[in-house]
């Protein structure tokens, strides 16, 4: 009988040091894939690969974040079976893991299918403020300096219809003024501000990998004041699963929020394109093609 206890007792043992094991397994595989997709973004914003090697390790986490998640969910029930306090803990954090290393590409998919695929982003779609200063960088990149025209202006006005030019009952002075400081407030890079033409053009950088979008801001003068119209493009790609969208809106904003004053313009923002010459280093000098994934 005590031998027969005995032997149950190491069979449950061994049964709970499998679970453990196999929960082991599954955090680190998912732990891992959470290090690739960190890599995958961090690696392409630090110039550290190009963005061929950023999507391929994307995919890989979200591959490996979904086996892990898997994995960890199997260890669950079998650790919760053996009564495994270590393998339901290690089980648990590798089904974290896993979901979000999965779950960051699926958002991103979800994303993509809600918007249309478009990448230029303007409140005046019959007349686009024009690129001066990122004029001669984005004739070098797939995506040109030309507005594409009807064809992405209604999709344009089917998704984002909310997207138009900005009234201010201010003289186009005190409206550049304010634009300029929206711009900053923003962080967006400023590449060129020149007040007697009303333009300010920009650089933003995105978050996790680094993609570089580029800005117009045009003011002209109206009757009753002003009218703010702003421009957001990628360089590459077809979509920008809404980025330009949200930088457009949150631009107009931060503008109507924005209180009167004056704008110091630097001597590196008076050029019209001075921050993209050719062969100069710098943030704004250096030409990125990092076409969008889902192109």
């Amino acid at each position: 009988m005590g031998s027969s206890a005995g032997a149950l007792r190491r069979q449950r043992r061994r049964g709970g040091l499998a679970a453990s094991k196999l929960a082991l397994f599954a955090m680190a595989l998912a732990l891992l894939s959470v290090l690739v997709l960190l890599a995958a973004g961090l690696g392409s914003r630090w110039s550290l690969w190009e963005y061929r090697m950023a999507f391929r390790l994307l995919g890989w986490a979200a591959w490996g974040g979904l086996a892990g998640g898997l994995l960890s969910l199997a260890a669950i029930v079998w650790a919760g079976l053996r009564r495994s306090r270590r393998g339901m803990l290690f089980a648990l954090v590798g089904l974290l893991a896993g979901t979000l290393a999965f779950g960051v590409q699926w958002q991103m998919r979800l994303r993509a299918k809600e918007v249309p695929p478009i990448h230029d982003i303007t409140t005046d779609t019959e007349n686009p403020p024009r690129f001066v200063a990122a004029a001669a960088l984005r004739r070098s990149t797939p995506a040109g300096v030309e507005y594409a025209g009807a064809k992405i202006a209604a999709q344009q006005r089917q998704a984002y219809s909310d997207i138009v030019p900005l009234a201010l009952d201010l003289a186009p002075a005190d409206a550049f003024a304010r634009c300029l400081n929206a711009a900053r407030s923003l962080g967006w890079e400023i590449d060129a501000a020149v007040p007697e033409e009303g333009r300010i053009e920009a650089t933003d950088t995105t978050l996790f990998f680094g993609f570089k979008d580029d800005i117009v801001v045009r003011i002209t003068r109206t009757a009753a004041g002003s009218r703010v119209d702003v421009r957001s493009a990628s360089r590459v790609g077809r979509s920008d699963l809404g980025t330009n969208a949200r930088r457009v809106r949150a631009f107009l904003r931060a503008v109507e929020k924005g209180k009167r004053g004056q704008a110091r313009i630097t001597p590196r923002e008076k050029g019209p394109g001075s921050n993209y010459a050719p062969g100069k280093r710098g943030k704004g000098a250096r030409l990125e093609l990092l076409p969008n994934y889902f192109a």
